[in-house]
Parts: structure tokens; C-alpha cells; sequence
């Protein structure tokens, strides 16, 4: 059993309406956290547009580590902070291979995560295509 207790000063609210508001703020607490950990914590260039365009890629990256893990993940890898995405899935050697007009990503056999990202990239390919 799990028990959560928080304060608040609030008055004449249901308890399920005061429990709803808590955790969406620890949502976007979480989605705040991620940013600053993609690239948000630091403005690195010196003009504002171009920090603008910074923002915009970091937006992107912040969408793409929103929509991956829904999409494409499943178990507790749904759960990694971009952190550990970045050490266990985007940094993990690999090859690009063509052959017979095909092109294949040959993964390390001996990284620990090949076989999430194999079934990750399987789940992605699933998808219907839009249109």
C-alpha cells in the first residue's frame, strides 16, 4: 500500500479535485526537469534569435522525448529520464549497413539495451503511416 499525504490551504474543494491538481503539477514539474536536462538550462548562444532557434530545437527534442515512450517503449523503459535515454539508447554503437538495396543498423550485440531498442525501433515501424 501506497500512502501520500500533502497540505494544503485551500478550502470547500473535494478531495479527488485537490489530489487531481497536485499530481498535474508533479507532471509538469517532471516535463520542467526534462527540459532543463535536453538543453534548457542554458541559453549558450549571445543573439536572442538565435537562442530562439535554440529554444525551438529543444521544443522538438522535448515533443520526440514526450512521443517516444508512448509510442515506442514499454515496461520501466517507459519511465527513463532523458538522461538514461541518452546513455542507454542514443549512445549505443551501431553501424549502418547497405546491402542488397536495403539498409540495415547493425547494433552491438553486446550492449545491454540492444534488445529495447530493437523492439522499440520494431514497435515504431508498426505504426500505420498517416495520409
Amino acid at each position: 500500500m501506497r500512502l501520500t499525504c500533502f497540505a494544503t490551504n485551500t478550502a470547500d474543494e473535494a478531495i479527488a479535485t485537490l489530489e487531481l491538481r497536485h499530481r498535474q503539477r508533479a507532471r509538469a514539474e517532471d516535463r520542467i526537469r526534462a527540459a532543463r536536462a535536453t538543453g534548457l538550462r542554458n541559453l549558450p548562444l549571445h543573439d536572442a534569435a538565435l537562442n530562439q532557434i535554440w529554444l525551438e530545437i529543444v521544443q522538438i527534442a522535448l515533443d520526440l522525448l514526450a512521443w517516444m515512450p508512448l509510442l515506442a517503449l514499454t515496461g520501466t523503459a517507459r519511465l527513463w529520464e532523458p538522461r538514461r535515454l541518452r546513455l542507454r539508447l542514443f549512445s549505443t554503437a551501431a553501424q549502418l549497413v547497405t546491402t542488397g538495396r536495403r539498409r540495415y543498423l547493425r547494433l552491438a550485440t553486446h550492449w545491454p539495451w540492444t534488445d529495447v531498442i530493437t523492439y522499440a525501433l520494431d514497435r515504431l515501424h508498426a505504426l500505420p503511416h498517416p495520409g
